[in-house]
């Protein structure tokens, strides 16, 4: 896992702004970095490497092909590079390869069938830029789900990208204003969804795009080489036609595919272990599959409502993994606190990014890579709203939609409404589909649109909004393909990759793969969820190698008392120097009265809501990172 940077058509210090923006993003590669500028100087390319795999020079980027016509920089780990290596020596495409990195594997074959054919074959997780010199164009591609980032936009009136939108800003001649359309959806979510960012004419390719761009007039065209909403349609429409049991089976065996392929490192490897159902799985499956003993970290909290790591210590114990855990205090979190604006680079609001943030620094101390669990929850039906939508939806669905949406504006402009309960039923008697009914889910309080000052702004739309709220027949998985095209990749994986990469852990997600992706949507909802109770076949793997008892406990989550911690002494005095209301009004973005009311309903009539961290967020980012040149 490594950062990428590059300009297109730039009219200034071309290598020093490289060097710049490489600079930027050391932490995403401490190892090396490397930089390439084409003859006629239009195009630079900048890369900053974690070496992973052939941790010698013949490894490093920006790396040319053997033909001399392209060059590659490039951030992630294509997990089958073996098999796309074996293709290209079969057909005669390459004689020998000069090293035994997978970056050199990728260029030969984007040099030999093109770049949306190698992606079609590739199993991995990336960010791409490649230049080729013939067609005189710059191609970027990333990964299927979102894996890895990549930035892009007009900067100075040049074309600019980056694997980390902060080096975007250290260009000479930045002068990107803050998009306020963004806002609303900002302090819907706590994040800032593809293919937006908070500057404007800053974008991010969205996972499963190729993008190229014309070298000489900078135009560009997006075509996607992967649909999440057409596999699972698809998975939908051929559904497993196995037993529960032969589903399990057929799940333990992808995994333990995708985990082997994973577990290729040149340095030293891991995985983090919770208590969770979808850690353990992974973990157990690792271990099973690797050679000697795995290496398992967890963090413990004071705080025992959030402390998991006794019962990950039984789980390591009962696998016999060589298990680290640390216990971190109120005060390590909170030290976290004023690096969190660095780190991500625009507003980003998921306060897991805390514990997540410390536990990537524990276990960077012992390893470079570490696996995941995530995906879990999203993929096989873990959340417990998902069994709220389909009650709700199982309710209002009931009667037509040209009698619910004239109700639910009645609703909504009548006494009723003024209770949260009263809100929320008004609201989803309006929605179009089970789909809709999650996304009214973030969007309960009223008062959530009123925090950024419109100032002509219009809300912009997005896949919560756009997407057909009744594309599948089953409620459940309209609401798990909602996450996966927004809440997933726009803030688990953020979360994930911003906190590892600021300590250089490289991360990796094997329920992420491409044929457990397939598969996982082919999956019936009776083999996913029972009652209130999801993930059913991923616990059929994990009862496998794990006693029921030791993994069928109340999950605590990933979390921390940002309530409890805003009425600390020396945080509240952070927070209301961030809030105080002549600084937000000097500002002009957020109301100032709209954000006095929220702080004041906490702090006077206990009333919480998670938009309090999301102002903090922006606000500490607008003061740290965008205020200062």
């Amino acid at each position: 896992m490594c950062g990428i940077a590059g300009l297109i058509g730039y009219r200034g210090d071309l290598k020093g702004n490289i060097k710049k923006m490489n600079d930027r993003m050391l932490h995403r590669g401490p190892d090396d970095e490397g930089i390439y500028i084409s003859d006629d100087e239009k195009v630079a390319l900048g890369h900053r490497r974690l070496s992973i795999v052939d941790l010698s020079k013949k490894g490093a980027q920006p790396m040319m092909s053997h033909s001399g016509r392209k060059v590659i920089a490039y951030n992630g780990e294509i997990y089958n590079a073996s098999v796309v290596k074996d293709k290209l020596i079969a057909e005669g495409k390459v004689a020998e390869f000069n090293g035994t990195s997978d970056t050199e594997i990728l260029i030969e074959s984007i040099d030999a069938y093109g770049m949306e054919e190698t992606l079609k074959m590739c199993k991995g997780m990336f960010g791409i830029a490649v230049y080729d010199m013939d067609k005189n164009t710059v191609t970027f591609a990333r990964d299927r789900v979102g894996e890895k980032p990549l930035y892009y936009g007009n900067v100075g009136g040049a074309f600019a990208f980056a694997s980390d939108i902060g080096c975007l800003r250290v260009i000479e001649g930045f002068d990107n204003e803050i998009n306020t359309e963004v806002l609303d959806i900002y302090f819907t979510e706590g994040y800032i969804p593809a293919p937006y960012t908070i500057y404007k004419g800053i974008y991010k390719l969205e996972a499963g795009c190729i993008m190229t761009v014309n070298v000489d007039d900078l135009s560009y065209e997006t075509k996607s080489y992967f649909s999440m909403t057409e596999t699972a349609v698809k998975g939908q429409s051929n559904l497993f036609k196995g037993s529960k049991e032969e589903a399990a089976e057929e799940l333990e065996r992808l995994l333990k595919e995708s985990i082997k392929g994973q577990m290729v490192a040149d340095v030293p490897l891991g995985a983090f272990l919770s208590a969770g159902i979808d850690s353990s799985t992974i973990v157990a499956l690792m271990q099973s599959v690797a050679p000697g003993k795995v290496r398992t970290f967890t963090v413990g909290m004071e705080d025992k409502k959030f402390n998991e790591a006794e019962q990950a210590g039984e789980i390591a114990r009962h696998l016999g993994t060589i298990h680290t855990e640390e216990y971190i205090t109120e005060k390590d979190a909170k030290e976290v606190i004023p690096q969190l604006s660095f780190m991500f680079g625009e507003p980003f609001a998921d306060s897991s990014q805390i514990p997540t943030y410390l536990v990537s620094k524990m276990t960077r101390k012992h390893v470079t890579v570490s696996l995941s669990g995530d995906g879990g929850d999203e993929l096989f039906a873990g959340y417990r709203s998902y069994e709220s939508v389909e009650r709700v939806w199982g309710k209002v669905g009931k009667l037509p939609y040209f009698i619910r949406k004239p109700a639910s504006i009645l609703m909504l402009n009548s006494p009723y409404s003024k209770s949260e309960a009263g809100m929320a039923k008004s609201m989803y008697m309006g929605a179009k589909g089970p789909g809709d009914v999650h996304r009214l889910e973030h969007e309960g309080d009223p008062i959530v649109k009123k925090i950024a000052l419109k100032n002509g702004a219009k809300s912009l739309s997005y896949k919560y909004t756009e997407m057909d709220t009744n594309l599948l027949a089953d409620p459940c998985h309209n609401a798990m393909l909602m996450d996966m095209l927004v809440y997933h990749p726009d803030d688990i994986l953020v979360k994930v990759d911003r906190t590892a990469m600021a300590v250089s852990l490289e991360t990796r997600v094997p329920m992420l793969d491409r044929d457990i992706l397939e598969f996982a949507w082919s999956l019936p909802r009776n083999y996913l969820r029972e009652g209130n109770v999801g993930k059913q076949v991923l616990r059929n793997v994990l009862y496998k190698y794990v006693p029921k008892e030791m993994v069928n406990r109340p999950k605590k989550g990933f979390s921390i008392p940002i309530d409890k911690w805003l009425l600390d002494d020396k945080i509240r005095q952070w927070a209301e120097a961030l809030l105080d209301k002549d600084k937000i009004r000097q500002q002009g973005i957020l109301d100032p009265d709209v954000v006095e009311k929220i702080w004041t309903d906490f702090t006077q009539r206990g009333i919480y809501r998670i938009q309090i961290w999301y102002i903090l967020m922006f606000q500490q980012w607008y003061e740290k990172e965008y205020m200062i040149k």
